[in-house]
């Protein structure tokens, strides 16, 4: 195992420290030179850490995203199977809000197998999504047609159609609510 630097280190905490300050500002567009300056870095350093702006923005998200995968686990055990796909799936909306851009940034990529864009975080949101839609539908009160890619697109949608509206939380939350409805067998 290579040793990482004091300074390395220092420097990818400030990067992605910094851009999630920038992204709760600006949303996941925001200036990759402005966070490196922001950070007290060069912009080579934040390229070296993070050569893509999917790259930065994963990193900047890890953490959350974790935590969904460890609610979509716990929620495996849950008695009723709907109530818990719909509080995955809510948790997911909550998270995809976070950011102006998230959703179009990082949803679509992560389902988008065809691209090579899916990093292991995003397989794993989508594989605990896809356990406890299966489960929900064996347990029969989801729609045996329904497709977990086509779920969390709309999740993702639901996020980018809301993102820059006055009222976006109500509005996410009506959406939601259609979502949800429409997936009951």
């Amino acid at each position: 195992m290579v040793a990482v630097r004091a300074d390395a280190r220092r420097n990818y905490e400030q990067l992605v420290e910094q851009a999630r300050i920038a992204f709760a500002e600006f949303g996941v567009e925001a200036s990759l030179d402005e966070i490196a300056r922001r950070a007290g870095v060069a912009s080579g350093t934040l390229y070296r850490h993070f050569p893509t702006r999917l790259d930065l923005i994963e990193a900047v998200l890890a953490e959350q995203i974790a935590e969904l995968v460890e609610l979509g686990r716990g929620q495996l055990d849950a008695e009723d199977a709907f109530d818990a796909l719909a509080t995955w799936l809510r948790a997911t909306l909550t998270h995809a809000l976070t950011y102006r851009g998230l959703s179009a940034a990082v949803m679509n990529s992560a389902l988008d197998h065809e691209v090579g864009l899916v990093s292991t975080w995003h397989a794993r949101l989508f594989e605990v999504g896809a356990e406890l839609l299966a489960r929900a539908r064996r347990a029969g009160v989801v729609a045996a047609e329904v497709d977990e890619a086509d779920v969390l697109r709309m999740v993702g949608a639901i996020a980018w159609a809301v993102q820059d509206t006055a009222d976006s939380a109500a509005r996410a939350e009506r959406l939601f609510g259609l979502l949800v409805n429409g997936l009951r067998a």
